[in-house]
């Protein structure tokens, strides 16, 4: 399904120049802005991709036919086929691959820099990834969330922050391999309990998020034990989970005000409140158009605009 808001539509790609404008939009913001390495044929291509883009779906937000918004999707088959997750390579998801459903790794989230002040486009993306959420039934989503740089202190705030308040459930917890850091980086820099409990202030935590990690939390996600430092990559990761069974309660507690607001609720006094009520269930067993509620809750303002197409094309990796 294509998710439409005026000229700005969401989907997965369908064709090989789309995935390309994908690879290139991802070279303009994490080499050229964001300074991390790549091969002498990438720099050629002006493309970023590595060996997790074969098999991987793309989601783009395209403005006027040009992707200006993507996340990297890679589901347990996709990975299968791959030998593993792109996320494998700094983190321990023995237990999340456990997990009996499906699962999904999202990956290489970026907005072209002229979109970034207006959030439609993130918000495009995430109505996007929910809609895959519900037809692939993915029981957890998860990837990591970066920083620019290679010095965890500099997001010490942040960093504590999660640590102390948002750790992963022991039974879906992932866990760093310091062992894959680059030569020459210190195995401590992966703590993420930087500064003690009690200096950890939360105002001054947020202000050290990124836009993404802010937005994680407020869809309910946990975080992983212990920061990856990405050389190559010029970057710091914490991982990032979303059990989607578990979102109904961030979803009630950051549009209505707290976590049991529809519960309290009298649902014969308003029909409208039976169908919101469904997104409790939606990720694994709601019907598809309770997909409109929940895209209704991420456009805000823009959800009249909204417009559902069936794909009448399917995407490039689902013909092969």
């Amino acid at each position: 399904m294509a998710i439409k808001v005026r000229d700005f539509e969401v989907r997965l790609t369908r064709n090989k120049e789309e995935r390309k404008q994908v690879r290139q939009l991802r070279y303009k913001v994490f080499v050229e802005e964001e300074g991390a390495g790549v091969t002498d044929e990438q720099r050629a291509l002006g493309e970023e991709y590595d060996a997790y883009d074969r098999y991987a779906e793309y989601m783009a937000v395209f403005h006027q036919g040009r992707v200006v918004g993507t996340y990297r999707i890679i589901d347990r088959n996709a990975a299968e086929k791959m030998g593993g997750f792109y996320t494998e390579n700094e983190f321990n998801i023995s237990k999340i691959k456990k997990y009996r459903g499906n699962i999904a790794e999202m990956s290489r989230a970026c907005v072209d820099v002229a979109y970034r002040d207006n959030a439609l486009v993130m918000r495009m993306l995430w109505a996007g990834l929910g809609e895959y959420i519900v037809r692939r039934k993915i029981g957890v989503l998860f990837g990591v969330a970066s920083w620019v740089g290679t010095k965890p202190a500099k997001s010490a705030q942040a960093i504590s922050y999660l640590y102390y308040n948002h750790l992963t459930p022991l039974r879906l917890r992932a866990t760093v391999v310091p062992e894959n850091f680059a030569d020459g980086v210190n195995p401590k820099f992966a703590r993420m309990n930087i500064l003690p409990r009690e200096f950890v202030d939360e105002a001054d935590a947020k202000s050290e998020m990124t836009p993404l990690i802010k937005g994680y939390l407020r869809l309910g996600a946990t975080f992983g034990k212990g920061v990856f430092v990405d050389m190559p990559f010029n970057s710091y990761d914490v991982f990032v989970m979303i059990e989607t069974r578990k979102m109904d309660a961030a979803y009630q507690k950051h549009f209505l005000g707290r976590e049991n607001a529809l519960s309290e609720m009298d649902e014969d006094k308003d029909g409208l409140i039976k169908t919101i009520g469904k997104i409790v269930t939606f990720p694994v067993t709601g019907p598809l158009k309770v997909m409109r509620t929940f895209v209704e809750f991420l456009l805000h303002e823009d959800a009249a605009d909204a417009e559902y197409i069936e794909d009448a094309e399917k995407s490039e990796n689902e013909e092969e």
